[in-house]
């Protein structure tokens, strides 16, 4: 497979940023998106050139360090991660544009790695419990729900790989941010703070420069986690109701 890469090429934060194109060739459909760049890396390297900064760390699409937008969609054709994403995807001779995510809560470092740590200061102001671990408790200690424990745990899956953000007109976060609440205010664990988590969360998302939501729902269909649209709706639950409480 030979393919035309249009990538974007920015020094550093302070600098221009532009599309550089490349081409690489004997890409075969089983390598993963990552691994076609590393070839193209390995290329640029043996040409004394500087080689296409992104980031990835486990390749597994477990830990969300990968990310960048293909053709305009956030991880790409498939509703997967970057790192899982697959050549299969894509046919011989194909032109493929590559940039980092677009938001401005995001900022370029270098060509397509972003700082995403807008995202850490959220969850650090309040996606926590305080609840002692000590040893693990007995499975059946605290009762739960099945169906509240299977919510909880559709939303605990977010990887907080900033898709959401990127494919979304306004570069809001309230995917994300929802997510972490959600799954939190659901558990026994999550209720000393459920208040208090809520609105630092919202606020500190808003002080991030994250846009608002208006329920596009393109961020659902980009999430390689696949969290429902309903979860912007707990979000929004739980801000009105901890507004309530702190009246």
């Amino acid at each position: 497979m030979n393919l035309t890469l249009r990538i974007w090429r920015q020094p550093d934060a302070d600098s221009d940023g532009r599309m550089v194109t490349y081409h690489v060739d004997d890409i075969t459909e089983d390598m993963s998106f990552l691994e076609m760049l590393d070839v193209l890396n390995e290329q640029l390297t043996h040409a004394g050139e500087d080689p296409v900064a992104f980031d990835s760390d486990c390749r597994e699409g477990i830990c969300g360090a990968c990310g960048v937008v293909i053709n305009g969609q956030a991880h790409g054709p498939e509703q997967t991660t970057t790192c899982q994403l697959h050549m299969r995807s894509f046919r011989d001779g194909d032109q493929i544009d590559v940039e980092p995510w677009r938001s401005g809560a995001f900022p370029v470092v270098k060509d397509l790695v972003v700082d995403r740590s807008a995202f850490d200061r959220v969850i650090g102001s309040g996606g926590y419990v305080t609840a002692s671990t000590g040893s693990a408790p007995d499975a059946n200690a605290t009762p739960v729900a099945k169906v509240t424990a299977d919510e909880a745990f559709a939303n605990a899956t977010c990887i907080g790989c900033g898709a959401c953000v990127a494919a979304c007109p306004n570069g809001s976060a309230v995917l994300f941010v929802g997510a972490k609440v959600t799954h939190l205010a659901l558990l026994p664990q999550g209720q000393p703070e459920r208040e208090n988590r809520v609105l630092s969360m919202v606020d500190q998302m808003d002080a991030e420069g994250f846009g608002g939501c208006t329920n596009t729902g393109n961020c659902t269909t980009v999430c390689p986690k696949e969290i429902p649209l309903s979860t912007i709706a707990n979000l929004n639950y739980e801000y009105l109701r901890a507004k309530g409480k702190k009246r």
